[in-house]
């Protein structure tokens, strides 16, 4: 099923820009699901043998998502997006940064926009991430992180879970 799905990650550090573009075997109404809700989220969000844990969400403009990454030996890392803009079933955008178990940003790390769009043909939709910081300091250290590898990890946690999702048809 995961045969011929296209995926790209490019830097654009003349903009301080990381453009994702990941396709999914499953039709967009459940890749949204997958995206947005907090049930899924925590299933897969996160680089194995990490694992999401979802504080609070409210998936509307004006709304946030608080959760953490939570490490095998029970380390917590938070983060916290603020929606800016939440038009189901086609895109979301949002400001996103590190933070405390309250929400309260880490002005240490980096932060960044996310504008996400789900585009759908059939039984495939295509997930477009544009990742934008305030300067190319903040984009080289989410560089140094190991983003590229742990989002690449993230993508085939959704890729694993997807079939399952679409055999139990889940409603969440």
């Amino acid at each position: 099923m995961k045969n011929n799905l296209s995926y790209d990650f490019s830097v654009d550090k003349k903009n301080n820009v990381i453009i994702i573009k990941r396709e999914f075997a499953a039709d967009q109404q459940l890749v949204w699901d997958a995206f947005t809700k907090r049930e899924i989220l925590d299933q897969w969000w996160a680089p194995k043998p990490w694992q999401a844990k979802t504080k609070s969400m409210d998936l509307k403009t004006g709304g946030h998502w608080l959760y953490a990454m939570v490490g095998p030996n029970g380390e917590e890392h938070w983060s916290r997006t603020s929606y800016t803009e939440v038009q189901p079933p086609k895109r979301f955008a949002g400001d996103d940064g590190f933070t405390d178990s309250e929400g309260n940003i880490n002005k240490d790390m980096p932060q960044s926009k996310w504008d996400v769009t789900f585009t759908g043909q059939e039984e495939r939709t295509l997930v477009e991430f544009h990742i934008s910081y305030p300067d190319t300091r903040q984009l080289e250290d989410t560089i140094k992180m190991g983003f590229k590898e742990g989002i690449t990890m993230t993508m085939n946690s959704l890729d694993e879970l997807l079939p399952t999702l679409q055999q139990k048809k889940v409603s969440y």
